[in-house]
């Protein structure tokens, strides 16, 4: 009793309580999936429109940090949005400083560094957000997942979202290290599509994609949705 009201109290057995509650936030948001391909790296989402007056247009779901980095989250989107936009800060900084593109581990990093000073500070409180990282730089295609306590990780492909424990299980069967990009999208979409069954709806998907070839920010168009969706789950779903 009373161990959850600072964040800077430990509880008798070693857990911060508002960090796990801040978890559990991330696990009720939206899901959202990133993919590591051979030819670049994919992120799809699912943008979960609660209102039919809402434009689904108007919600954004995967940001641009950079041309050659895109985020996406789960959990309370308020507070995703204040960390993209110091991301995007700290990439327009690097390039204006060192005429050069930033590397995605250092933003990252800054990332997760913000996090953990949330988690040991009083007076505040965790970020309830987890977010998906994902950028191609000269080291390579990279994907991190960051979650509330300040922690990332590189993932070959990861979930987070309300539908982790299904997508996850998809993901550790069907996905391989020479997948391709249009794979990836048809396995996003399917993953995606079981996991939100009858209320699954193209306009609640988003998006985006970076190639290795171009190192661009490349978002998925409704038409490309609808024609990988046509190959990879409405066929199945009739089956």
């Amino acid at each position: 009793m009373g161990y959850d009201r600072a964040i800077t109290m430990f509880s008798p057995d070693g857990r911060l309580l508002q960090v796990e509650y801040a978890k559990k936030t991330v696990r009720q948001g939206s899901t959202a999936i990133g993919i590591v391909c051979r030819d670049g790296v994919l992120l799809i989402t699912d943008k979960r429109i609660v209102d039919a007056l809402v434009v689904p247009e108007a919600v954004e779901k995967v940001f641009e940090i950079d041309e050659h980095i895109s985020a996406t989250a789960s959990g309370i989107l308020s507070d995703a949005r204040v960390l993209v936009e110091r991301a995007q800060l700290r990439a327009q900084q690097h390039r204006v400083t060192y005429d050069s593109p930033v590397d995605v581990l250092s933003i990252v990093k800054d990332i997760a560094n913000l996090k953990q000073i949330c988690t040991q500070s009083g007076g505040l409180r965790p970020f309830g957000v987890s977010l998906l990282i994902a950028g191609i730089d000269e080291s390579g295609v990279k994907l991190f997942e960051t979650d509330p306590t300040g922690i990332f990780f590189q993932y070959k492909a990861t979930v987070i979202g309300e539908g982790e424990t299904e997508i996850e299980e998809l993901l550790r069967n069907e996905y391989r290290d020479d997948i391709t990009l249009q794979e990836g999208i048809k396995l996003g979409l399917k993953g995606l599509s079981a996991f939100l069954g009858k209320d699954f709806s193209i306009e609640r998907i988003d998006g985006a994609y970076i190639t290795v070839a171009e190192r661009k920010f490349t978002r998925l168009r409704r038409s490309d949705i609808e024609k990988y969706y046509d190959s990879a789950g409405r066929a199945k779903k009739k089956e």
